[in-house]
Formats: structure tokens, C-alpha cells, sequence
């Protein structure tokens, strides 16, 4: 994808084209320096990578987005977020992050959903313990993704201190880090409160796995199964299910992992299309609802007219989204958000 933006802005100059200014406005690799493919961490044998965008700024460091793409936990890698990493790392001076993590489908269809969300702490810990070396501020972190991408960065916001060095989750219902600093265990990444972060983006987010495992989640009524060419299976292995094992799921939803108001969250900002309907504006909502409850600072955009995914490279004719006549709006509400957060005192 950068390659063919590159070779497709080459050809735009040498015949004049007047598309180039609406190309560079989306991406201009002149504003950033990019390292791709970077290893983070290699659970099981399987390396997991991020891209690292550096804006070239003044500044002598830069606050920090993590992105976490979505896909329903099955499908699509950070790929599916390059336009969006492009479009920030041109319209503004953060580092950005574009991780990969495991998928359900991946190791023989045999990860596990905690799994997942212990690679996306693994994550947010390698790039803390590492960002300087791309003029990232480690104490200015926001978390963002879309759809699973945005269950993760919630989770990341409520349970980042459910740490344990058990391996076994269903009896602990506790996470150990894919990737964790030198001579730390996860207790006491957890007493240093390390996965803290200072704001949190969450775009058509799932909050509620209990539920959607009840309504079919884990069942051949989820098209993600078929998609990924998987068998569809319990999230955490067939021998626990949602009604048997309730607080196994409840465990990996943010909606009932929401801490009293004397525990205060960043401030987080949530973004759905009027017409989604995979993840409704009526569920996020209902999210939203329980977080302001428990005392906790949020926000509400709610897209007129689009639908899931609007995020996403490229187009998708199912949902009627295109990034580049959906996306840019949306971003640029991220973008100010942001700024409003890590605004210069």
C-alpha cells in the first residue's frame, strides 16, 4: 500500500495530473519517516509486527497513537489501517503505531480471545519501553481502533491492571503481557499502573463479548468464521462456552470491567455511524452510558449516513464506505481531540 501510493504520486507528476494536491493531502511521506515491519514480539514462534510513523516535526518528542485495526478478532492485519496511519502521520505530529496482533484463526485456529488481548498489552508495553527511539513520549499514550481494534484499546483502558503471572486465565481471569519489560513480572507492571494511558479513540467498538458470544459470536451464524477459512469454535477453546463459563467472557468485556469513578479513566472518545449495523450507535451508547455513570469523561460522534468500517483502507462496496471520501472527516475529528488532550501547556 505505501509503495503504490509513492509510485501512483510519481506517475500523477509526470503527467500533470491535478489529483496530486487531494493525494498528498491524504498521504505525503515527505511529513514523516516510516519504519515497517518492526518485531515486537514473537508469542508461540509467530513474530507480530508494527509500523512507526515519525512525523518530522520541530519537536524534540511526540505524543504517541497506538491503532489496533479491526476484523472481528478473524480477519485483516495492520494493512487495513495504513491510509488511516498515513492520513494522521501527514495531518499531524504524533507517532504513530499501526500494530498487528494474533487472530483466532491464526496458529491452526487455535488462539485464544485472552490471548489477543494480552498482545495488545504485550504491545502497548513494548512501545512504551522503546518510542524514544523514534522521538515517541511514552507519557503521553493514546490508544485507538476500530470495531475489535476498539475492544482491545478499551480493554487496554479497564483491565490494564488485571495482570497475572498465571498462565491459566480461566482460573485466574487475568492477563500476562505478551511482551513485558526486562526483570518485571506482571504484578508489578500492574502496581506501576504501566499500561496506563492519557486518552483512548474507540471508533464502532464491541464492549459486550458475553453477550455476542450468547447470540451466535462463536457459532457458523458469524460470517467471520467463513471469511478467514475457519472452523467456527469457542473464543476460548470448545470446552468453555458463555453460558457455562459466564465469567471467562465477562472477563474480556469492557462493559463489565468499568472501575468506580475512584479509579479515573482517561478521557476517551467514541465514534459510530448512524447506519451501522454490526456494532449499533444504540450498543455504544449503552456503553457510554455505564463509563459517564461510573464518573468517567467521555465523547460521542455519531457519523450521519455511514456504516461499519468507514475507517478502513481502500473501499467496501458491502458497507458503502470508501476512505477517501469517508475517512478524512473522521480522522480529523481524532486529530482534534487529540490536540485538545496533549495540548501544549
Amino acid at each position: 500500500m505505501k509503495n503504490l501510493t509513492i509510485a501512483l504520486l510519481t506517475l500523477l507528476v509526470i503527467g500533470g495530473c491535478s489529483d496530486v494536491e487531494v493525494l498528498l493531502a491524504n498521504n505525503d511521506p515527505s511529513n514523516y519517516v516510516l519504519a515497517e515491519d518492526v518485531v515486537w514480539s514473537s508469542p508461540k514462534g509467530m513474530d507480530l509486527t508494527l509500523d512507526i510513523y515519525t512525523p518530522k516535526s520541530s519537536r524534540s518528542t511526540n505524543p504517541v497513537l497506538i491503532i489496533f485495526h479491526g476484523g472481528g478478532w478473524l480477519m485483516n492485519d495492520n494493512s487495513i489501517m495504513d491510509q488511516m496511519s498515513q492520513y494522521l502521520a501527514t495531518n499531524s505530529e504524533y507517532v504513530i503505531c499501526n500494530v498487528n496482533y494474533r487472530l483466532l484463526s491464526d496458529l491452526d485456529n487455535t488462539v485464544t480471545l485472552d490471548e489477543i488481548v494480552e498482545d495488545a498489552f504485550g504491545a502497548v508495553l513494548w512501545i512504551k519501553d522503546n518510542i524514544a527511539k523514534y522521538k515517541g513520549d511514552k507519557t503521553k499514550i493514546a490508544v485507538t481502533g476500530d470495531s475489535a481494534g476498539a475492544h482491545l484499546s478499551a480493554m487496554i483502558v479497564n483491565s490494564g491492571m488485571a495482570l497475572s503471572s498465571n498462565d491459566k486465565y480461566e482460573e485466574s481471569l487475568r492477563f500476562n503481557p505478551t511482551w513485558l519489560p526486562r526483570n518485571k513480572t506482571p504484578e508489578q507492571v500492574a502496581e506501576e499502573n504501566g499500561l496506563s494511558v492519557q486518552a483512548a479513540i474507540l471508533s464502532y467498538g464491541a464492549f459486550n463479548i458475553y453477550k455476542g458470544s450468547l447470540d451466535g459470536f462463536e457459532t457458523f451464524k458469524n460470517p467471520f468464521w467463513l471469511i478467514s477459512r475457519s472452523k467456527a469454535r469457542g473464543i476460548f477453546g470448545d470446552q468453555y462456552n458463555a453460558e457455562i463459563n459466564p465469567n471467562m467472557y465477562r472477563a474480556v468485556s469492557p462493559i463489565y470491567n468499568i472501575p468506580k469513578q475512584t479509579q479515573e479513566l482517561p478521557p476517551q472518545y467514541f465514534i459510530v455511524g448512524s447506519e451501522d449495523s454490526l456494532t449499533s450507535p444504540a450498543s455504544v451508547k449503552e456503553y457510554i452510558d455505564k463509563l459517564n455513570s461510573n464518573g468517567h469523561i467521555t465523547s460521542y460522534w455519531e457519523y450521519e449516513g455511514r456504516n461499519h468500517a468507514f475507517l478502513d483502507s481502500g473501499s467496501n462496496s458491502f458497507l458503502g464506505s470508501s476512505f477517501v471520501e469517508d475517512a478524512p472527516q473522521a480522522i480529523d475529528g481524532i486529530i482534534n481531540f487529540l490536540d485538545l488532550v496533549f495540548k501544549e501547556e
